[in-house]
């Protein structure tokens, strides 16, 4: 019997942009299924959007590609999440050079927590390697216009959090 690969693809996608759509969709290349992951923390949390909000926009972005591609979030360590669930591999994208030393020293982490967890670094699509959630949220306070950058649902959640 052939075994499903699942990946975990974690973030706080507030909100979800079409580098992360790129992301997902080349990550589907290589994996049966995605868990789009969002970590519940609380004390850290001054996100834009609500969880709830963040899972709706994931789910309504991903609708046709069935269950492939699923919205989920967690709260704790991502390594007990992924053994949970049985993910064996964390996706983590990389815009610039300037991101990979913040991620390989968490992917050391979370090989030290869990050695059976490994994590895969997909370059971001040379179209998206300056785009962030952050910067998107920052434009359009700002009155700048991000419809190339987010998808359509995303561009009207944000258009009614800023109008």
């Amino acid at each position: 019997m052939a075994r499903t690969k699942i990946a975990i693809y974690p973030g706080s996608f507030d909100p979800i942009t079409n580098g992360h759509v790129d992301l997902v969709k080349r990550t589907l290349g290589v994996f049966d299924r995605l868990i789009v992951a969002i970590a519940r923390n609380p004390d850290k949390d001054n996100s834009l959007f609500t969880l709830e909000e963040r899972l709706e926009m994931i789910r309504e972005v991903f609708k046709g590609l069935g269950n492939r591609v699923k919205a989920d979030s967690f709260d704790g360590l991502l390594v007990k999440y992924a053994k949970r669930i049985g993910a064996k591999v964390i996706i983590r994208g990389l815009r610039a050079v300037s991101d990979f030393e913040y991620e390989f020293q968490m992917a050391m982490m979370n090989r030290e927590l869990e050695p059976g967890l490994e994590t895969l670094f997909m370059m971001t699509g040379q179209s998206h390697f300056y785009l962030s959630s952050r910067l998107v949220k920052e434009v359009v306070s700002l009155g700048g216009d991000v419809s190339g950058l987010v998808p359509r649902v995303v561009l009207k959640k944000l258009r009614e959090k800023f109008d």
